[in-house]
């Protein structure tokens, strides 16, 4: 029964009597659009512009955002899981069903996180006994540092060369999202070849996500700019899966289904917010997640809208800097998110140096 009910759920089937996806997807349907607006000659007709109104209708944008992912292949359209994708839909079951087991052997939640994090919100504490304790910690300390002299938070022209100077130039608020980012970022500890080609962009996206929440939120923007970190930690643990999964995979097979784009997109934030619950950090954040992982509704207020606004807006940045995103989409999208195309060009900016 089980067996049945997961094979249904993820369109997994036996290599005996496997048929072909006859549907069409969204991502499908945005493929086609993007095709038949680049194939537009620049003076259309009212007509054409119509047709492409009507195919604009409906845009997938996470399931475009998952070519940047896996972009050595091109996506299979028939809907049909390869052997390495099966083994790790099947790990997402188990995790669905036992975040214990991901929370404990695949993503550990860095145990100083939320220590560190309400010593550096509670403005009563001595912030040097909290440096310190920081101190302690050599990586940690120099992936601080690195962070402060990087494009996207640099302050100064001035190179900053230890934590006192950080807080100096940067402020409470900043490098206490700074430790958050660092010690976050700890979870992600995978070869580095296969970091290139899928984490990395993974992480960035994190970044972005934290980053422009922080920006966009009317209040409490700390707790929100780790919300938007922590949105992912479900995709980061499927990806880890997907890692290990590559030592038992036949030679040269990849993820590259819509199928597999599919089920990261509707299942890794309903583990993300059950991790959350797992490791025990405020409700709020388990409330909030789950709530972005209904991902046929979108949030209408509150700190699940930020993330989630946050995150269309990064993965049009992220597709648009790799011009797999025409302008028509991006409008569209900037549309749901109630941003303008200036303000977009603004954030865009800042979000290329990450």
């Amino acid at each position: 029964m089980v067996t049945r009910f997961f094979k249904k759920l993820f369109n997994v089937r036996d290599p005996h009597d496997q048929a072909k996806f006859t549907g069409v997807s969204s991502a499908e349907k945005m493929t086609a659009a993007l095709q038949a607006k680049s194939a537009l000659p620049s003076s259309s007709s009212s007509g054409n512009q119509l047709n492409d109104a009507e195919q604009l209708s409906s845009i997938d944008v996470s399931a475009l955002f998952y070519t940047l992912l896996f972009p050595q292949q091109q996506q299979q359209q028939d809907g049909i899981a390869n052997n390495l994708e099966r083994q790790v839909m099947g790990q997402i079951e188990t995790a669905l069903s036992s975040p214990k087991d991901i929370a404990d052997n695949v993503l550990k939640l860095p145990s100083k996180i939320m220590e560190l994090d309400n010593k550096l919100a509670d403005e009563d504490i001595d912030i040097k006994d909290v440096l310190k304790l920081i101190e302690q910690d050599p990586l940690l300390s120099i992936e601080i540092l690195k962070l402060c002299n990087s494009p996207a938070f640099r302050r100064s022209d001035k190179a900053v060369s230890n934590l006192q100077q950080a807080l100096v130039q940067l402020g409470r608020e900043q490098l206490r999202r700074l430790v958050t980012v660092c010690l976050t970022r700890e979870m992600i500890d995978v070869k580095p070849i296969y970091f290139r080609r899928f984490g990395a962009e993974i992480w960035r996206h994190s970044m972005q996500v934290a980053f422009l929440s922080g920006e966009l939120a009317e209040q409490d923007s700390d707790s929100v700019f780790l919300l938007g970190l922590l949105h992912d930690v479900g995709k980061i643990a499927i990806f880890k899966m997907l890692i290990d999964a590559f030592y038992q995979a036949e030679p040269g097979e990849q993820p590259n289904s819509l199928l597999f784009s599919q089920l990261m997109t509707t299942k890794s934030l309903t583990l993300s917010a059950l991790l959350a619950k797992y490791w025990q950090i405020p409700d709020s954040f388990a409330d909030n997640l789950s709530l972005l992982a209904n991902v046929n509704i979108a949030p209408n207020s509150g700190a699940a809208k930020v993330v989630w606004r946050a995150n269309v807006i990064s993965e049009c940045s992220m597709l648009l800097q790799a011009n797999k995103l025409s302008e028509a989409m991006l409008i569209k999208l900037l549309g749901q998110v109630e941003i303008s195309r200036e303000v977009f060009d603004s954030l865009h900016q800042k979000l290329t140096e990450f």
